[in-house]
């Protein structure tokens, strides 16, 4: 199926543009997606989860309409002729797993076709051996998927081919058939051998995660020293849990829960190997207008005193900004299912406020399991992200810069983190909720106890209008009296520190605990 005009899924579905466009697709559909008559159904109503005869097709699509942002016919037989479609999903989750692809890819290739070969030796004498196999890989993955193949590449495709294997469910061993065949079928494809060399492909491109097993009651990680541990040294939970096949009445053992990371290190690097991306890495030193407006995070006081303090750091300004960013979702939406994961994003300041909060600069830096809330425990899946973020910030790490062809050392800080009240909570360690629940005010907080509706009251946000202001005299507005306090002092970062000097904090949910 070509990739021709489809503006006509936007006309009125009565018009004569809207019908011929309809029986196009239906009868491309049939000759390279169907079963026997059937085709899945891309109406608002069956989402390509049902199969139907043409006639039904038809009807849904004039009565119903395309599901929304379906351009890319991919269980049509779009890009992919297999006639034995897979089980499909909301085409929405597939194309958006697309474009982040083709947003992390975009700037890896852009201008790397306009380098001399005398810039590509004197790059490669400065490269480390992993930045070595990155650029091998995209100059491998720039060829065409067979001679004359203008719609995939040897990269594009594998990776296509793998996004379909992970949202279908296909197993390692099927994905390898799979690609045996395609091998058979196309003897001039540039396809790789097996499963292994596909997910080689994928690694070498810095996709990949690491899989950390946690104990079931978030009281650890099985990482570093306790990498071998079978149980948590706080609960002495097992970090398996046996699962039973009803056919064979084996058991095998699978870890109870897994903190899915993808490490931090080679994802700014990677921003500094394209031109454009190094150059709009400095917008917010060299670009950015400087008239005393508020328009991106370095015109906020937080910005300039963190300069102030650090500047060694400040003074070149590659040196990545980061804020971090976490929330609960449920996977399964639907309310029924009570479910929590917790993402957590990092977004780089770097960039102009145009694009550093585009969903391909946000770099997903882990998700933490459910099925409840890690709560305070957060801080135990948020270790390898810490030791990273130290490892940045202390000593650095050798970086290329595409845009003076030297290398630096780039160094990352965390300036701060972004969430709702409740989050709040769980990544600052302070209780959002009952006497003491404004972290500004800490122990000078406010608050008063409702009797009648068991609930909190907050009412001295007087305190912070100017002393003068008619507000803190109107004793009728409020509370019957008038405010004349100044506003609470909010804790500095050494008396924070010298607070917590002496504490202890023992995390996990579980009953039992270690001795000793």
């Amino acid at each position: 199926m070509d990739n021709g005009d489809k503006s006509w899924m936007n006309c009125l579905r009565w018009t004569e543009e809207y019908s011929h466009g309809v029986n196009n697709f239906l009868h491309k559909a049939f000759e390279r997606a169907s079963q026997g008559d059937e085709i899945l159904c891309p109406c608002k109503k069956c989402v390509n989860r049902y199969w139907h005869y043409r006639n039904v097709v038809e009807e849904h699509l004039v009565v119903e309409g395309f599901v929304d942002n379906y351009t890319k016919w991919v269980f049509h037989g779009e890009g992919f002729y297999s006639r034995n479609a897979p089980d499909p999903i909301n085409d929405d989750e597939d194309s958006n797993l697309r474009d982040d692809i083709d947003g992390l890819l975009h700037d890896t290739f852009r201008n790397m076709e306009g380098e001399s070969a005398h810039e590509e030796v004197k790059r490669e004498g400065l490269l480390s051996e992993d930045a070595k196999k990155f650029f091998k890989l995209l100059e491998e993955g720039k060829q065409e998927l067979y001679p004359g193949c203008v719609t995939f590449t040897k990269l594009s495709f594998t990776i296509q081919l793998y996004l379909l294997k992970t949202l279908h469910g296909l197993s390692n061993v099927a994905f390898s058939d799979i690609l045996a065949l395609l091998k058979e079928a196309f003897p001039f494809s540039q396809l790789p051998e097996s499963f292994n060399k596909a997910r080689n492909m994928i690694k070498d491109l810095g996709l990949n995660y690491e899989k950390i097993h946690a104990c079931p009651n978030d009281c650890m990680l099985f990482w570093k020293d306790n990498e071998k541990a079978e149980n948590c040294s706080v609960c002495r939970s097992s970090r398996w849990k046996s699962v039973g096949n009803a056919l064979t009445n084996a058991k095998s053992k699978i870890p109870a829960k897994v903190l899915r990371y993808f490490p931090l290190k080679p994802r700014p690097q990677r921003m500094f190997m394209c031109p454009e991306t190094s150059v709009a890495m400095r917008w917010h030193d060299n670009e950015r207008p400087n008239d005393g407006n508020i328009r991106h995070p370095a015109d906020g006081e937080a910005w300039k005193d963190f300069d102030s303090l650090h500047p060694d750091f400040s003074r070149d300004p590659r040196n990545v900004r980061l804020g971090l960013s976490t929330d609960g979702f449920n996977p399964f939406r639907t309310m029924s299912i009570s479910h929590s994961t917790w993402p957590v994003m990092l977004m780089n300041y770097n960039l102009s406020p145009w694009i550093c909060m585009k969903s391909e600069y946000i770099m997903l830096s882990m998700i933490i399991p459910g099925p409840s809330s890690p709560g305070n425990d957060i801080d135990v899946y948020l270790q390898p992200l810490t030791a990273e973020l130290k490892e940045l910030w202390e000593a650095g790490i050798e970086t290329y810069d595409a845009e003076t062809n030297q290398t630096f050392r780039m160094r990352a800080a965390l300036l701060w983190t972004v969430s709702d009240f409740l989050a709040l909570a769980m990544v600052s360690g302070w209780s959002t909720i009952g006497k003491l629940a404004c972290p500004t005010c800490n122990y000078d907080t406010c608050s008063q106890y409702l009797k009648h509706s068991h609930k909190m009251c907050y009412m001295g946000h007087r305190r912070f209008l100017p002393r003068d202001h008619p507000l803190r005299k109107d004793k009728k507005s409020f509370n019957g009296q008038e405010e004349h306090r100044p506003a609470p002092t909010p804790l500095s970062g050494v008396e924070l520190f010298e607070e917590l000097r002496e504490f202890n904090n023992v995390y996990g949910k579980g009953k039992k605990k270690a001795s000793g």
